[in-house]
């Protein structure tokens, strides 16, 4: 392969880094706030969405708050603290009205290629857990945002729900769950590519095939990006300016701020999860499970690691997914390189690095111990949500990357392990990245307003009455309304083929 030179290429108002749903998504939002900016988007594989946002590189659930346990922790005097959970669920609600609005608009294609119906529960074992679930319940079943949510300890009606969780089920020990028909499973996969390809029809350039290597500040404060373009035979590089530079690279993105070398990525460091799940494509399996069924994660297991028991909906095809089985890859990327965990190591996250690892050693050895799991101590773990579960009608797939946040906690001064996503801009905002994992592609609305609010401070009061078209609620809390939230989840899952909310 030769490498071969060429000039300077057209300068950019925006440049966006990586093919994934948060370019996707900001691509959108600028596409409507600035028309005549000029945008490019630059993705090193042959193809958008084939990264952390690929169908089967993620479970597909749309994160809500609905089944998720790490949102709702239990305080020390009992009571059941959901303000997590209405936060998220606050921000999924301004994604489904993004997508609602681009469906009527022509820009997305039918909806049921994307977001289907699939209902959300919570499972738990044991009388404590149960009674953990039960305060739960009451606690968020009074909220307006989660009026639908149902909550049972009789086999039978978990049976009706979910069957898988109960045939077999033997010795007795008290189990709960709750169920919402609320919940929705999403290929991001397919919403990415969609998204982008009317980026594409619009006027974005999109390059394939080209990776963003290297970046320094231009004296006019723009960026001078260095760019490789791979073909068959041969590998161009070239430049390319940028008034703006957006990150969405997952992992990748730390080493892209690194390379601007701006100060505010000072002291961040990351903790690269791989995962693996079981997938069931046989009829007699799959007709039986529609929901997505979240348990409890082990002790000092990340959110991520939470077992679930999903239906997904990829090409109009049913299949059922369990996982995840998490582990240590020092691969920032499926798709990366494993030098990129040691290459990103600078004296200033050190300090933050080792503290972690420090204090987190019983995470280190669970995720190391999934690594080494046999097949069958894998088919355990998934008995426990389905007992009559088959070694045959299971295979093993392996899913995208996650690089967990690490950095030093103000607090404490220690290095601490971050879960969640997080925002990270240069002070002039001429760029910016997301780090971190779940919710984060769910919630990807509600990500980059806060990153364009920090970003474009001076043009952020012209923007608010599009994005008011865009997101018909945005700067209003749904929480604060429950008529006007309940009209609003009715109107959007209307136009997104989903369940609408119940009452009583």
């Amino acid at each position: 392969m030769t490498t071969k030179t060429q000039p300077t290429a057209r300068p950019y108002d925006v440049a966006l880094v990586g093919g994934g749903i948060m370019s996707a998504t900001l691509g959108i939002l600028l596409r409507h706030l600035e028309p005549t900016w000029s945008i490019a988007v630059f993705e090193r594989l042959p193809e958008v969405a084939q990264e952390a946002s690929a169908a089967w590189h993620n479970a597909g659930t749309g994160h809500a708050g609905l089944c998720e346990l790490n949102y709702t922790p239990e305080k020390p005097d009992g009571a059941i603290d959901i303000a997590k959970a209405i936060t998220v669920n606050e921000q999924f609600q301004l994604s489904r009205q993004l997508w609602a609005t681009l469906v009527e608009a022509g820009i997305l294609r039918k909806p049921e290629s994307f977001i289907n119906p699939v209902p959300h529960m919570t499972f738990v074992q044991g009388a404590e857990e149960v009674n953990f679930l039960r305060k739960r319940h009451e606690t968020l079943s009074a909220h307006p945002l989660f009026a639908s949510m149902r909550f049972s300890d009789k086999v039978e009606r978990i049976g009706d729900w979910a069957p898988l969780l109960t045939e077999e089920r033997t010795g007795g020990e008290p189990i709960a769950a709750t169920h919402d028909i609320t919940g929705s499973d999403i290929d991001f996969g397919t919403l990415t590519d969609q998204m982008i390809h009317y980026l594409e029809r619009s006027g974005v350039a999109v390059h394939r095939r080209n990776e963003v290597w290297g970046m320094r500040k231009n004296n006019d404060g723009s960026w001078l990006l260095k760019v490789h373009h791979w073909t068959d035979r041969d590998r161009f590089t070239y430049k390319v300016d940028a008034r703006f530079v957006f990150a969405g690279t997952g992992g990748w993105a730390l080493k892209l701020l690194q390379k601007a070398g701006i100060p505010e990525a000072r002291g961040y460091g990351l903790l690269p999860v791989s995962g693996r799940f079981l997938r069931c494509d046989v009829p007699e399996v799959v007709e039986r499970h529609n929901a997505k069924v979240y348990g409890k994660a082990p002790v000092g297991a990340p959110p991520m690691s939470m077992p679930h028991l999903d239906t997904r909906i990829v090409d109009g095809k049913r299949s059922v997914l369990f996982g995840p089985y998490a582990g240590i890859n020092p691969r920032f990327l499926k798709n990366g390189s494993l030098l990129d965990a040691p290459a990103s190591l600078r004296p200033h996250n050190l300090g933050p690095l080792a503290g972690m690892m420090k204090d987190n050693l019983d995470l280190i050895w669970l995720l190391a111990s999934q690594v080494a799991a046999t097949r069958h101590k894998k088919l355990a773990t998934l008995r426990e949500f389905a007992p009559a579960a088959s070694l045959d009608d299971w295979t093993m797939i392996t899913a995208g990357q996650r690089a967990q946040i690490v950095k030093r906690d103000p607090a404490t001064g220690k290095g601490a392990l971050q879960f969640g996503t997080e925002v990270i801009t240069a002070q002039d905002g001429s760029i910016a990245a997301v780090l971190g994992a779940s919710p984060g592609a769910s919630t990807a609305p509600a990500i980059l307003l806060d990153l364009l609010e920090r970003s474009f401070p001076h043009r952020w009061h012209y923007w608010t009455t599009i994005l008011r078209e865009l997101i018909p609620t945005f700067g209003r809390p749904l929480a604060a309304d429950p008529k006007f939230a309940r009209y609003t989840m009715t109107r959007t899952a209307e136009t997104l083929g989903l369940a609408a909310p119940v009452s009583g």
